[in-house]
């Protein structure tokens, strides 16, 4: 069963060696596994963002109020 979060801050994911890109504030899928948080969004009509991100970053992220998790 899929999981929704809201974006409410400054939230970013770093491709690669690449510099960080902010993910915008809309709502989020998420799918966690035992080291890794994966949130996919639709970043533009018709255009998909995906990424995957460290779990101890994720919960900092809701720790700090950046991601609010949706309720079902």
């Amino acid at each position: 069963m899929p999981q929704f979060a809201m974006i409410t801050g400054d939230v970013t994911y770093t491709p690669g060696d690449g510099a960080p890109i902010t993910i915008p504030q809309v709502r989020v899928e998420v799918a966690l596994s035992f080291d890794s948080a994966t949130l996919s969004w639709e970043d533009a009509p018709g255009i998909a963002g995906l990424t995957a991100i460290p779990l101890t970053q994720f919960d900092d992220y809701v720790n700090d109020g950046k991601i609010t998790w949706i309720p079902e």
